[in-house]
C-alpha cells in the first residue's frame, strides 16, 4: 500500500555495498526501518545528506504491516537542521538523543503528539543561538512523559527525594533504594516542570550536569530494562563537562 508520512531520521547502517537501512520515527507508523538502495549511485536521486540524524523528511512509502523493513518510493527533505550539523556542541547532542530514541521508541503505530514534540524539539535546538547546554537533559525529562513513565511533579517542599521506581517525589527515601539524592532530585524536579526556555535558566556546573544526566538515564533503565548502553554519552559528558 502506497502511503505518505513525515519522518524523523534516527540513524542508518550499511546494508549492501551501495545501500543502507535507515531507522525513521514516522508520524503514521512509529519507528520504521527503510531499505534505501543505491545510495552511492548518483543516478539514483537519493543523497546521503537526506539521512543524517534528526533530518525531517516527507516520505512516500510502500507500507505492509507484516514487513520488518519497508521500502521508499519518494523522499524529500522537509527540514534539514543545518546548524545542528555544523555546530560541534549541537551535533554531540543530536548524536546522543538520536541514540536514545533509537533504543526507546517502538513500532507502536501513530503517535502524533510524540512526533510533534520531537519535531518541535529539533527545530528549537537548531534555531537556538546560545544557552542550550541543558537541552539534552530537558529533552529526556520531557520524553519520558510520552513513552509511558511520566514522573509526578514536586508539589510539597518536604518531598525532596525522587523515587525512581514510582516516579514520585517523597519525604523519606524509599526502602527499595532506587532514588536520587536531594540535590539531584531538586534539579530533576525543575526539569520535569520546565519549558524549553525555562530550562536555560537552570544553572549547572559541568560535573553536576553530567550527574543529573546519568540519573535520568538510570530512571529510564528502571522503567525500560531493555534500554541499551548509550555509547555517545561519553562524548556528550566530555563536551559539556
Amino acid at each position: 500500500m502506497l502511503e505518505k508520512t513525515s519522518g524523523i531520521v534516527l540513524n542508518q547502517i550499511k546494508h549492501t555495498d551501495s545501500g543502507i537501512v535507515v531507522q525513521v520515527f514516522t508520524q503514521k507508523y512509529g519507528r520504521q526501518s527503510y531499505i534505501i538502495k543505491g545510495i552511492r549511485n548518483k543516478k539514483s536521486g537519493k543523497h546521503a545528506s537526506f539521512f543524517r540524524p534528526l533530518t525531517i523528511l516527507d516520505l512516500v512509502v510502500y507500507y505492509k504491516e507484516s514487513r520488518s523493513m519497508q521500502s521508499v518510493k519518494e523522499i524529500t527533505v522537509e527540514y534539514a537542521p543545518a546548524d545542528i550539523y555544523t555546530n560541534v556542541l549541537k551535533s554531540s547532542i543530536a548524536m546522543f538523543i538520536s541514540e536514545v530514541m533509537t533504543s526507546v521508541l517502538r513500532e507502536e503505530g501513530q503517535h502524533e503528539e510524540l512526533f510533534d514534540f520531537i519535531k518541535g524539539a529539533i527545530v528549537y535546538l537548531d534555531e537556538r543561538k546560545e544557552s542550550f547546554s541543558n537541552f539534552h537533559i530537558a529533552f529526556l525529562a520531557a520524553l519520558c512523559s510520552f513513552i509511558g513513565f511520566e514522573p509526578g511533579r514536586k508539589t510539597d517542599s518536604e518531598n525532596r527525594t525522587f523515587d525512581m521506581v514510582n516516579g514520585t517525589f517523597v519525604a523519606i527515601p524509599p526502602s527499595h533504594g532506587v532514588y536520587s539524592d536531594i540535590e539531584v532530585s531538586g534539579i530533576l524536579a525543575r526539569f520535569f516542570s520546565s519549558s524549553w526556555d525555562e530550562m536555560n535558566q537552570i544553572s549547572l556546573t559541568g560535573h553536576l550536569r553530567n550527574e543529573v544526566l546519568s540519573e535520568l538515564l538510570r530512571y529510564y533503565s528502571v522503567h525500560m530494562p531493555s534500554l541499551k548502553k548509550i555509547n555517545s554519552i561519553s562524548i556528550l559528558k566530555e563536551v559539556f563537562g
